[in-house]
């Protein structure tokens, strides 16, 4: 397929993060866009799925809507082996089907009139003097004044603009199971069926992140695990470590079913654009603390796409001021801190004791968080609480320490 025009703009990718660019860009009255996927949809994704921080703001933002079944999520409880405290949200998160949720995003946008071709992929991309040039699988081309990466971990956009630097990426892995797979008591408790659980009694065997069970709807159960990348963990081992540590649910992981991928984290000087090139979603960055990416592609996607239609009327597609613009934004100062705090929680060695201990043991810091997964609360503007937390736990380290080793022995 080659296609002799040269288009305004190119979204490489309809995920939530394309689909929002390409809502963005047509409220802004940017009307030759085109969207590219190499799946067709509905396709699945691996994720936890879970809608969180301030995705209701960013959906009415970009004219989207929550048209799928949902899972209204009011509480969270973050585990730690006997160690279990459960905190309410602000209001609730709602957990949905990727497979479900991306394929009504896509015909959302198909309806506002966005062209949209899947089953297309993107082999390679070359900035020329007044457009980019496309290299589409199968030997086609396509041509913009503006292209973005919004394909994911895996983006062709973002090695062009790293250079294909290798470093160390998130690993997750998630399943899908019927929800009867999961016991409804754990060792330390009740088990709520609405309630999200986030686990981090693998990090004291060298799992750097935790272990996710996440209620669905139709009956099933999202579980999962997210290991930051301060230590290499092969994927053997960390689907042990899943398997491991869903058996106290009453979880069977299956031999097969589970699903890994690996995810690059937010950093505020990662190149994110270049002159008529630009990124969103998980192609700029995830939340490397939570490792969430759909209210974060959404958020940015309202950024990208004002910058887009800016660069369209004023002729200045050089986007100098792209990574500014993201790391300012609530959004951004949101994955900024949140990577300053999961570089001393999941760090490699012993300290990350005293960082989890502080989170577990401060039931402020728990609140805090809750707010900030809920989307009712900005952490990045708590500075005062936070500061507050760490001269309590000035105080109280050592006898926390040894709480954290005792809710493990028991």
């Amino acid at each position: 397929m080659t296609d002799p025009r040269v288009h305004d703009v190119v979204i490489v990718g309809a995920g939530p993060a394309g689909a929002a660019v390409a809502a963005r860009l047509h409220q802004h009255g940017v009307r030759d866009v085109v969207v590219l996927d190499r799946y067709d949809f509905p396709r699945d994704k691996p994720c936890g799925g879970g809608l969180t921080g301030h995705i209701d703001e960013a959906l009415a933002a970009v004219d989207l809507q929550l048209t799928v079944p949902s899972v209204a999520s009011p509480a969270a409880t973050v585990r730690f082996g006997s160690f279990e405290r459960t905190v309410t949200m602000g209001r609730p998160v709602r957990v949905i089907r990727r497979i479900e949720f991306d394929a009504s995003l896509v015909e959302q946008v198909r309806a506002k009139g966005v062209e949209i071709r899947t089953g297309v992929a993107v082999d390679e991309l070359a900035v020329a003097g007044d457009h980019v040039a496309l290299k589409l699988g199968g030997g086609g081309q396509l041509a913009a004044k503006i292209v973005v990466g919004a394909d994911g971990a895996a983006s062709v956009v973002r090695k062009h603009l790293t250079g294909n630097a290798k470093a160390l990426p998130h690993r997750l892995f998630m399943a899908e199971l019927p929800a009867a797979a999961a016991a409804t008591v754990t060792p330390a408790g009740a088990l709520r069926g609405d309630a999200m659980v986030y686990d981090f009694t693998a990090m004291a065997e060298g799992l750097r992140g935790y272990v996710w069970l996440f209620p669905v709807a139709g009956d099933r159960v999202n579980v999962g695990l997210m290991h930051y990348p301060s230590s290499r963990r092969g994927g053997p081992e960390l689907l042990a470590l899943l398997r491991k540590h869903l058996e106290p649910y009453g979880v069977a992981l299956p031999a097969k079913g589970s699903r890994g991928w690996p995810v690059w984290g937010y950093h505020p000087s990662a190149p994110v654009s270049a002159p008529r090139l630009l990124t969103v979603g998980d192609a700029a960055g995830i939340d490397g603390l939570t490792g969430e990416g759909i209210a974060v592609a959404m958020e940015q996607a309202q950024v990208a796409g004002d910058a887009i239609a800016r660069a369209l009327s004023t002729g200045e597609v050089g986007f100098a001021g792209y990574r500014r613009a993201l790391r300012k934004a609530v959004v951004g100062r949101e994955l900024a801190l949140d990577r300053h705090l999961a570089r001393l929680l999941y760090q490699h060695g012993p300290a990350w004791q005293r960082w989890l201990s502080l989170v577990l043991f401060d039931p402020d810091v728990l609140e805090m968080y809750a707010a900030r997964v809920a989307g009712t609360e900005v952490l990045a503007d708590q500075k005062a609480r936070l500061w507050g937390a760490l001269v309590r736990h000035g105080f109280a380290a050592r006898r926390r320490r040894r709480e954290l080793t005792a809710a493990v022995a028991r």
